[in-house]
C-alpha cells in the first residue's frame, strides 16, 4: 500500500525571497507613507497577501517587483481607507501664489504638506509624483475614472500648493 504523498506547502517558497524583498518592501512603504508603524503594518500585509496569492490554484509567480506591486496596493487601500473615514471632501478655489509643481520642490518640505493633505490627495499625488504612475495607471490604484482621478489631481495640486509654504523673499 502506497503512502499518500503530501503535496509541500507553496507558501514555503517564498521564504527564500522574504529576506531579500523585506528591506525591499519596507523601505518602498515607509518612503512614501512616512510612518514606521504603518509602513510595518502595511508590510505585514503584503506578505500575507503574498502567501494567500502563492496558495491559489493558479499560483502567483512571486518575485520582489511582484511583492512592491502587492505593496502599492495596500498603500492604495490604506488610503481609500482614510478617504473614506474623512469623507469631508473640500474644494478649494483660491488664487494660486506659488506652483510647487514648476519649481524645484523641497522633498523634507514636500513629504510634511503630504502628511497634512487629506488620504485621497495624497495618495493621488504620491502614485502620480512620486512612483510616477500615469494617470490611468494612477485610476486603477485608486478604483476611479480617469477623468474622476484627472480632477482629484487638480484638487490635490491646488491643495498641495496652498499648503506648501511659500518661498523666502518672494513676492507672494
Amino acid at each position: 500500500m502506497t503512502e499518500p504523498r503530501a503535496r509541500s506547502d507553496p507558501a514555503f517558497d517564498l521564504l527564500g525571497l522574504y529576506e531579500e524583498a523585506l528591506p525591499e518592501v519596507y523601505g518602498y512603504l515607509v518612503a512614501r507613507c512616512g510612518s514606521r508603524e504603518l509602513a510595518e503594518e502595511l508590510t505585514s500585509e503584503t506578505f500575507l497577501g503574498a502567501v494567500s496569492a502563492c496558495r491559489r490554484p493558479d499560483g502567483a509567480n512571486v518575485s520582489v517587483p511582484w511583492l512592491i506591486g502587492v505593496a502599492r496596493h495596500k498603500l492604495a487601500d490604506h488610503w481609500r481607507r482614510l478617504e473614506r473615514e474623512e469623507r469631508g471632501l473640500r474644494l478649494i478655489h483660491e488664487p494660486e501664489s506659488s506652483d510647487p509643481w514648476n519649481e524645484e520642490v523641497d522633498a523634507l518640505v514636500a513629504r510634511q504638506v503630504l502628511d497634512k493633505l487629506g488620504a485621497h490627495h495624497r495618495a493621488a499625488l504620491t502614485l502620480r509624483y512620486v512612483d510616477g504612475l500615469r494617470v490611468s495607471d494612477v485610476a486603477r490604484h485608486l478604483g476611479r475614472t480617469v477623468h474622476a482621478t484627472e480632477a482629484l489631481l487638480v484638487r490635490a495640486r491646488t491643495a498641495f500648493r496652498k499648503a506648501y509654504p511659500a518661498k523666502e523673499g518672494s513676492d507672494d
